[in-house]
């Protein structure tokens, strides 16, 4: 599955979003990957906080990864 974050709170909100069905205490997704769980609470919730390392541990705690692309309009395939 794709998620689209725009902006930071989007990322906030999918990163939260996808914790919790996953069924993950702040205290479990934060200890799995070495973060404190206020870390994990300001990832989800004001990013601008928060350090690259720390997302990237999040996303490791979520079995999950970060994909660059183009826009799709920008990239001239609008089915992307």
């Amino acid at each position: 599955m794709y998620y689209t974050a725009h902006t930071a709170k989007q990322l906030g909100q999918t990163l939260r979003s996808q914790r919790k069905l996953q069924k993950l205490t702040l205290k479990n997704a934060a200890s799995s990957v070495g973060l404190l769980p206020k870390t994990i609470t300001r990832l989800e919730l004001t990013t601008d906080t928060a350090s690259i390392e720390s997302l990237y541990k999040l996303l490791s705690a979520l079995d999950l990864e970060l994909v660059i692309r183009a826009k799709p309009e920008e990239a001239g395939n609008p089915d992307w």
